[in-house]
């Protein structure tokens, strides 16, 4: 009887397990730029009741205890020669190479950090359904797998882009259109983003000329 008892405490045991046992809720994927384009959800796009300061930015970083705030952060992360972090994050010195337009930059206050999917397009594309915590983690993006997301570049190249997407600019570097993109769908399916028929074009015509192009992304949290 005791025997049978445990047996049958032993099975119920390990039917439970499966249940207990964490598994990997976002897994990281690498697929052909061609094939990243087509998994992108295509639907309209609305600007309405947009407002910039729905996304909450900068925060406090991916560590709080650091003292950086988001840009400063993504700042130190992007150093071609690291900069030198004084008291509050103040940074001096250091190096950064803009890859939109092939600038070498040394000083931090000649930089912008550009949302690869601008907030605005972020908006037109589904986030305007978010919660403000959805939108404040989109804004301040640099998880596991979102190297891309956030981009130190030139503040003339990142205000020539504003919020346009790839069917209205691409960077300047002819030769980085390939990466650009990867990198644009990328975000766009880290975070379910749509596009519309005109971008999907777009991306597609660019996706056509960069075979050897793959796309990493992981779905945000």
């Amino acid at each position: 009887m005791l025997t049978t008892v445990l047996r049958g405490l032993a099975a119920a045991s390990l039917a439970v397990l499966p249940l207990t046992l964490s598994t990997p809720a976002h897994a990281a994927e690498t697929l052909p730029l061609s094939d990243a384009v087509s998994r992108l959800p295509v639907d309209t796009e609305s600007r309405d009741g947009y407002d910039r300061d729905a996304f909450k930015h900068w925060n406090s970083g991916d560590d709080p205890a650091d003292g950086c705030h988001t840009r400063n952060e993504v700042l130190i992360a992007e150093a071609v020669e690291p900069p030198t972090i004084g008291p509050r994050c103040r940074l001096s010195g250091g190096s950064w190479f803009s890859y939109y337009d092939q600038v070498e930059v040394t000083s931090a206050s000649g930089l912008d950090i550009d949302h690869m999917v601008p907030l605005a397009e972020a908006w037109d594309s589904g986030a305007s359904g978010w919660s403000a915590q959805q939108r404040e983690a989109y804004a301040n993006d640099q998880g596991q797998g979102a190297a891309a997301s956030l981009v130190a570049v030139t503040a003339r190249s990142n205000r020539s882009k504003a919020d346009q997407d790839p069917a209205e600019w691409l960077p300047p570097a002819g030769e980085v259109h390939c990466r650009y993109v990867a990198e644009w769908v990328g975000t766009k399916l880290r975070w379910n983003l749509s596009a519309d028929e005109v971008e999907v074009a777009a991306l597609r015509e660019t996706a056509a000329g960069c075979p050897d192009q793959s796309v990493s992304y992981e779905p945000a949290p």
